[in-house]
C-alpha cells in the first residue's frame, strides 16, 4: 500500500469518477510515466489516474481486453509487447500500422454516458515513438535528412525510429540485430517505403564498428545499458569512439547511459531518451484527454524520479 500511494502521490484521490490509463510492459519497475502522466493530471486538475501493469508476454491480449472490461481510456505499451498488442486492436492507425508497432491504445467508449453501456468499446493502437524521437533528434541539434544512419535494434522501438528515418528523408538506414526473424520481419514491412535506402545486417562487434565509421548517427534502440545493467553498452570497451558520429540512446534510465558517457568523453553529439520520452508521451496524453500537454510539468516529473532512484 505504501508503495501504490507514493507512486499516486499528486494524482488526487481516486474514486468512482476517476478515469483509469496505464502502462503495460514486462518488467515495469524501471519506468517513470506513471509520475510523469499523474502529474500533469494533476497539474491540470483532470480526475485522472495512471496505473503500471505488469504483464507477462504470455497474457498482453488478455491484458488489454481486460484494461477495457475495467473501464481504462487507455494504456501506453513497452518492451517487450509493442508488436504483441496488435491482435488485440480493432482498429491501427495508419502510422503504426505502417511499421507494425503500437505503444499507445485509445479506448473509446463514444462519450462519459456510455460508460456503463453494453457496447463494445473501439480499441485503437496508435504510434507516438516516432514523433517523439524526431522531434528529440532535431532539439538535440541533429537534422536526419540527407544523412547515413545505423539503428541498433529491431524491434518496436527500432521500428518506430526506422520509420520516423525514413520519414525525414535519411539518405541510408542499416538496421543491425542479433535475431533474424526480427530484421526479416522489419524488411517485410517498411521495405516497401524505401527498399533502395533501408538496409539490414546481423548485430556483431565487428559490423557495428565498420557501419558507424561511414554513419552520421548511431542509434541505440535496445534496452542494453537500461537501469539496473547500467554498466553494458551497445560499443566495445576497448574500440574507441568515432568523435564525428552522433549518438541517440533511447535509454532513458539513467539519463546518461554508459554508451553517453562515451560517446561526450570522445567529443560527439549524444542525446539521451528522456526527451523522447516526454514527446511521446505528451502525444498519448493529447490521444487520450484532448488536452495540451504541459510538457514542462511532465519532464521535471521524469527528472525528480530518477533523481530519486
Amino acid at each position: 500500500m505504501t508503495r501504490f500511494g507514493g507512486m499516486l502521490k499528486g494524482a488526487g484521490m481516486i474514486n468512482g469518477h476517476t478515469t483509469l490509463v496505464g502502462l503495460i510492459a514486462w518488467p515495469i519497475g524501471h519506468s517513470v510515466s506513471p509520475p510523469m502522466h499523474n502529474a500533469a493530471f494533476a497539474a491540470l486538475g483532470l480526475n485522472w489516474c495512471y496505473v503500471p501493469l505488469p504483464v507477462a508476454p504470455s497474457q498482453v491480449e488478455n491484458a488489454v481486453r481486460g484494461a477495457a472490461a475495467l473501464g481504462f481510456r487507455g494504456v501506453n505499451v513497452t518492451v517487450p509487447h509493442k508488436q504483441a498488442v496488435i491482435p488485440a486492436l480493432d482498429v491501427v492507425a495508419p502510422d503504426a500500422a505502417q511499421f507494425g508497432a503500437v505503444n499507445t491504445i485509445v479506448i473509446d467508449r463514444a462519450g462519459a454516458e456510455h460508460r456503463d453501456a453494453a457496447e463494445q468499446p473501439t480499441i485503437t493502437g496508435h504510434n507516438t515513438d516516432y514523433q517523439g524521437f524526431l522531434g528529440s533528434l532535431r532539439q538535440g541539434g541533429f537534422e536526419p535528412a540527407g544523412t547515413s544512419a545505423v539503428v541498433v535494434g529491431a524491434g518496436g522501438a527500432g521500428r518506430a525510429v526506422v520509420f520516423g528515418l525514413l520519414q525525414a528523408g535519411a539518405r541510408d538506414v542499416l538496421v543491425l540485430d542479433t535475431a533474424p526473424q526480427q530484421v526479416q520481419s522489419l524488411l517485410k514491412d517498411l521495405g516497401q517505403l524505401r527498399t533502395s535506402v533501408l538496409r539490414t545486417a546481423p548485430l556483431t562487434p565487428d559490423t557495428l564498428i565498420e557501419s558507424a565509421r561511414a554513419a552520421d548517427l548511431l542509434v541505440n534502440a535496445t534496452p542494453v545499458g537500461m537501469s539496473p545493467k547500467i554498466d553494458a553498452s551497445i560499443w566495445p570497451d576497448d574500440v574507441p569512439f568515432p568523435a564525428h558520429l552522433a549518438v541517440f540512446d533511447l535509454v532513458y534510465n539513467p539519463q546518461e547511459t554508459k554508451l553517453l558517457r562515451r560517446v561526450r568523453a570522445a567529443g560527439a553529439l549524444g542525446i539521451d531518451g528522456l526527451d523522447m520520452l516526454v514527446r511521446q508521451g505528451a502525444i498519448a496524453f493529447e490521444l487520450w484527454t484532448g488536452q495540451a500537454a504541459p510538457f514542462d510539468v511532465m519532464r521535471a516529473a521524469c527528472e525528480r524520479a530518477l533523481g530519486q532512484r
